[in-house]
């Protein structure tokens, strides 16, 4: 795993302020957030749980399963049985409880995120790639989980756990360029990082 320090969070800051959507894209990236916080009372009650902004959690659900309540927000796999894929056997008690939150719950307790305290820009878009993994930094690009639909990503992606494929192009709309609308829709809002050009002022600190 990548070490979060000063040169990654200033990484983070910096595509971030400079990130901008492919005008293609645009409605449908509007759609999903959309989607997002259409559904922030469930994302909330997780929340409540995890101490984590129930926009992270929103943002996850939308990358591992466009925001179905019928899978695990672990991977996407059905809430009908434990995940089969990485990570495979979640939650380890299952049947009952099988609802939505509780497994969410168990995937955000099983990566650590519960109970942190910064949730500043940076450490937002860090744990969105520790979720799903630093594998795509070993082949020089920039992570579509966090990326795709902006100009920072082009080509290249996991198609199925550990197959790398140089020209397959994601189909869904990074993490990253989600938050990035929710940002400039005052949606969420993050103190302005000083040191960053660019930056579009997104108002008052904490990520509501």
């Amino acid at each position: 795993m990548a070490k979060f320090d000063a040169t990654m969070r200033r990484e983070y800051e910096e595509l971030f302020a400079g990130c901008r959507t492919a005008d293609d894209h645009i409605g449908e990236v509007t759609k999903m957030v959309e989607r997002i916080v259409s559904e922030q009372i469930r994302y909330r009650a997780v929340a409540a749980m995890t101490d984590i902004p129930w926009w992270f959690i929103g943002l996850l659900h939308s990358l591992e399963s466009s925001c179905s309540f019928t899978t695990h927000l672990h991977n996407g796999d059905p809430l009908t049985a434990r995940t089969v894929h990485i990570p495979k056997g979640r939650p380890p008690i299952w049947d009952p409880p099988n609802d939505w939150e509780s497994s969410a719950v168990d995937s955000l307790k099983y990566q650590g995120f519960v109970d942190l305290k910064d949730w500043s820009l940076a450490a937002v878009l860090y744990r969105l790639e520790v979720y799903n993994g630093f594998g795509y930094r070993a082949h020089g690009i920039f992570s579509p989980y966090l990326w795709s639909y902006s100009q920072h990503y082009k080509k290249g992606k996991y198609v199925w756990d550990g197959k790398w494929d140089p020209n397959a192009v994601s189909r869904q709309c990074g993490a990253a360029v989600l938050l990035r609308h929710m940002v400039d829709a005052f949606v969420v809002r993050f103190p302005t990082p000083a040191r960053v050009e660019g930056w579009r002022d997104a108002g008052a600190s904490g990520g509501e």
